[in-house]
């Protein structure tokens, strides 16, 4: 990959990337509020400024290491999360499953919206629209991934704690307790796995089945919803 292609890959990741994980922050953050808890909103992170919720290594080093790597075919990332208290919420367990929900959401919304504004690219230049058409591309794929991967039932993804908030009681404790080692299972499925796989010559593509399948097919559904396929 030379030079050009490198930055013209940056720049047309860079804006869905921030554009996704600031709304899905921003969005977490505005549901606490609004249910009872103000503590995102005191420390200045229901907005909609990238820096707010921006982390330097998961949210830039780390997805930019992983585009360039790959030639533009692999993103992985996360921004800050968003502190929410839980016990502030006026009904905890149930208020609980909106404030996780309200980041995925937002993403779904975003990749609607990237598709329906498709229809708008014939009214630009040729070349700008094709750089605006890369970005809605990326925007939906990059909103509809992030949709998909939070709603893994395993917490501390937003799926997790969804889950948490819905199962019976004894289920719920059983499945909160894996808060703090949840991301490291979240992780090692994601690349321990398929590295064990290449090892064994065996195809163990745990984060295409879990989420690419998934998303794929919601990114179809979306563009044939909006009429853009």
């Amino acid at each position: 990959m030379n030079f050009g292609n490198i930055l013209f890959q940056v720049s047309v990741w860079t804006l869905p990337v921030l554009i996704a994980v600031t709304l899905h922050e921003a969005a977490h953050g505005w549901m606490a509020w609004k249910l009872g808890d103000d503590t995102a909103h005191r420390l200045g992170r229901v907005t909609f400024n990238p820096l707010s919720h921006v982390d330097p290594f998961g949210t830039i080093m780390l997805p930019a290491m992983l585009l360039l790597a790959s030639g533009g075919s692999v993103m992985f990332g996360a921004a800050k999360p968003v502190p929410v208290n839980f016990r502030r919420l006026r009904r905890p367990r149930r208020d609980m499953v909106f404030v996780a929900a309200a980041g995925p959401a937002a993403n779904l919304v975003i990749a609607v919206i990237a598709a329906a504004l498709f229809h708008a690219l014939p009214i630009l230049s040729p070349d700008f629209g094709q750089w605006v058409g890369y970005n809605l591309r990326n925007a939906i794929w990059i909103n509809v991934l992030l949709c998909v991967f939070n709603m893994i039932p395993i917490p501390p993804l937003d799926g997790g704690r969804i889950a948490v908030g819905l199962l019976p009681a004894p289920l719920s404790r059983s499945l909160a307790r894996l808060e703090r080692k949840g991301i490291f299972i979240v992780l090692g499925l994601v690349f321990i796995v398929p590295w064990i796989g290449g090892k064994l010559d065996m195809e163990l593509d745990m984060f295409w089945w879990m989420v690419g399948e998934p998303a794929a097919y919601l990114m179809r559904s979306i563009l044939s919803i909006t009429g853009v396929m």
